[in-house]
């Protein structure tokens, strides 16, 4: 089952409607479907891929951050992109690496993140979709196989085997986030991504399923039913990042995502427009601030604005000459030590650097090999470090850019600063109907713990 990771698909062979025996008018440049000048002939332009088709209706999407809670109230337009009516942005309490420490405070801080994005959107939601970042998330493959006897495969066949797969994967006190299928073999040929309407003897598939903590998610739910909500959704951040600083082709050319946010940094690796894998660091933007706090004696609130105003991810030339004035802890408020911007540079340095080696040997030890060594799209607010790009190639060996939201109107900052917006704006497109793009199926209930509860369970998935 090693080669079920989908194939590209080409149009060589696709009949074209349309313009029958019709010269095409097209610019000078463009010799994509005629024979060039040394006689090589190349291959016909690509047809123009469709936007999205949305869902209709407004839907709900909260990022809980360990910094920030960003809630987005949003549609999918007609021309593909998304637009935010009403968004919330406060800062987080209750969280700590992704994880919910106080119920109390995390909930007070829901309500007022999406009671703010409601009164500007003048639109009251009971729903949302929500990121997967605590309850230690993980990430394995599931390979399945189903008799089918030489007949057509259908769609309760397709079915059949993503129940498989889910039975397969489950483990005591863990709950099932996403089961994506990464590819089909019908009869031992590769690289169907629909295998309805095949005639076989036997199919196979193997699927990516990501799962976490139970008792995280009755946490996560309990919170929301404090605030008065429902969770309509549950997706990875990593996961949900991609699908907003992504292209198409990045993804079937294969990308890894790294997702730097205050408490904790995650990663999705894509190949041919799958979701392979996905993993977490439990280091983030505000253990560099932690670090700076520390080592200069100042508040947590100065250490932060020091590090999003003169923080770098390396030195520069004029960074010892460049003098910064900050407060000092218990020395009053016209205490004032005078530090090179250098100074702060070399206590946020190593931390980068170490945040850097960490995904670095996440994706080595991925078990996907080459697949993982592809280019790197770094996002999140985290990512926002002047001078990270450079250092980030370096470290990782690889490619690297900047990701930002795309497509998307109505987001609280330009765009210089959106990065910190990447993963409530994927959440809002996988609301909005990104998920059937990769076969998705909700799948966040809880796998029931008696024998009786689970053969119940399995009858009803195969009705």
């Amino acid at each position: 089952m090693t080669d079920l990771i989908p194939g590209s698909e080409h149009s060589f062979f696709r009949r074209r409607g349309g313009l029958r025996g019709r010269a095409l008018s097209t610019p000078e440049h463009t010799v994509a479907h005629s024979r060039d000048t040394r006689g090589v002939l190349t291959l016909p332009p690509e047809e123009t891929r469709p936007t999205p088709a949305w869902r209709s209706g407004t839907f709900g999407v909260l990022d809980i951050g360990s910094t920030k809670m960003t809630c987005f109230i949003g549609r999918g337009e007609a021309d593909g992109s998304l637009s935010i009516l009403g968004h919330g942005w406060r800062r987080s309490h209750g969280i700590r690496s992704g994880s919910i420490v106080d119920i109390r405070e995390a909930e007070a801080a829901v309500r007022a993140t999406v009671g703010q994005a409601e009164d500007a959107a003048e639109k009251r939601m009971d729903a949302l979709t929500v990121n997967l970042s605590c309850g230690h998330p993980a990430s394995r493959w599931i390979d399945v196989r189903l008799p089918i006897g030489g007949r057509e495969v259908t769609a309760h066949d397709v079915n059949q085997l993503r129940t498989e797969a889910k039975a397969l994967a489950w483990a005591e006190g863990r709950s099932i986030i996403h089961n994506l299928p990464l590819g089909y073999l019908v009869d031992g040929m590769a690289g169907v991504t629909d295998p309805r309407g095949h005639q076989c003897t036997e199919l196979s598939a193997r699927f990516h399923v990501v799962d976490m903590h139970s008792s995280a998610l009755r946490t996560l739910d309990t919170v929301l039913q404090r605030a008065e909500l429902r969770l309509d959704g549950l997706v990875s951040s990593p996961f949900a990042s991609a699908l907003s600083v992504l292209s198409d082709e990045e993804r079937d050319l294969g990308v890894t995502v790294v997702e730097m946010g205050g408490g904790t940094t995650s990663l999705s690796v894509f190949m041919e427009g799958r979701l392979l894998h996905v993993a977490q660091i439990p280091v983030g933007g505000l253990h560099v601030t932690r670090d700076v706090a520390s080592a200069l004696s100042t508040s947590l609130d100065t250490a932060e604005r020091l590090k999003t105003l003169y923080g770098a991810a390396q030195l520069g030339s004029d960074d010892q000459r460049e003098m910064l004035s900050i407060p000092l802890i218990g020395e009053g408020p016209n205490r004032l030590a005078r530090i090179p911007r250098a100074k702060v540079v070399g206590f946020i340095e190593p931390r980068i650097a170490e945040t850097l080696e960490l995904v670095r040997n996440a994706l080595d030890t991925s078990g996907l090999g080459g697949m993982a060594n592809t280019r790197v799209v770094l996002t999140g607010g985290a990512s926002l470090m002047e001078g990270l790009v450079p250092v980030a190639s370096r470290i990782l060996g690889r490619s690297v850019r900047l990701g930002r939201p795309l497509n998307v109107h109505g987001l609280p900052e330009n765009d210089a600063a959106s990065a910190g917006f990447s993963t409530a704006s994927g959440l809002l497109a996988w609301a909005a109907g990104a998920d059937r793009s990769f076969g998705n199926a909700p799948v966040t209930e809880t796998v029931p713990n008696t024998l009786f509860q689970r053969l119940v369970g399995f009858i009803r998935d195969r009705g």
